[in-house]
Formats: structure tokens, C-alpha cells, sequence
């Protein structure tokens, strides 16, 4: 009597183990530009809101009528629930009626780089003693 052997159409062991190695790799692939993305959007947001600090700090300048500009000004301020720390740096430059002012933030003002850094330039007030 011959003997009919019902093949069931499955997958073999080597076949699953290939593709949860597979889907192992793409997996850890996801997980990685996910990470990525998460820590860029998170250096984006701090740079933004440090620029936002320097930019307050530079109009603050703009805005003192004083001459010159004092040198070398530091403080701190909250924004966004962070604290900021900011030093202003102001340079002499050819036209002695003009001033480079720098403004840097940092989150802790022990970092060496600051996290911005925005100048400008702020002209003697007309009619304005040197």
C-alpha cells in the first residue's frame, strides 16, 4: 500500500529564525534614527532658546543709551523653565564712535563653548560724550 505523505505548506525553523534576525536589524535600525531625531529635536529647541536669550540681551543693549557700553556684563535669566547664564563681551573697533557687541549663553557658566552667541554693533548716541 503505498503511503501518501500530506506536506503542510510552514515555515522551518531556519526560515523563522532569519526573520527575526531580520526584523532584529530593522528594528535596531528604527530605534537609532528615532534616537537621532529625538536628540537633534532636542538640541534644536536649547540653541533656539539660547539665541532667543542672546537676541533679548542685545536689544537690552541697543536700548541703553548709555556710552560706552559696559564691558564684560554677565547675569542670568529664566526662560523656557531653564536657567541661562550670558556674558557680554564689547570690542573697541576702528570707528571710535562704534562698538562690537557679543552676547554669549550658556546653561551652566562653567561650559567652555557657549550654546549661541549673536554681536552687533551699537553707535554713540548723537550729541554723546566719549
Amino acid at each position: 500500500m503505498l503511503r501518501q505523505i500530506n506536506k503542510m505548506a510552514a515555515f522551518t525553523l531556519v526560515e523563522v529564525m532569519i526573520a527575526m534576525a531580520i526584523f532584529a536589524i530593522a528594528g535596531t535600525a528604527i530605534f537609532k534614527v528615532a534616537n537621532s531625531t529625538l536628540i537633534g529635536t532636542s538640541r534644536l529647541e536649547t540653541t533656539t532658546i539660547a539665541q532667543w536669550v542672546a537676541s533679548n540681551q542685545l536689544v537690552e543693549v541697543t536700548l541703553d543709551q548709555s556710552w560706552p557700553p559696559k564691558k564684560n556684563q554677565k547675569g542670568e535669566l529664566e526662560m523656557a523653565d531653564r536657567q541661562w547664564h550670558w556674558l557680554q563681551i564689547v570690542e573697541e573697533t576702528e570707528d571710535k564712535r562704534m562698538r562690537a557687541v557679543t552676547i554669549e549663553v550658556r546653561e551652566d557658566p562653567a561650559d567652555a563653548y557657549p550654546v549661541a552667541s549673536l554681536m552687533t554693533y551699537v553707535s554713540q548716541p548723537a550729541g554723546g560724550a566719549e
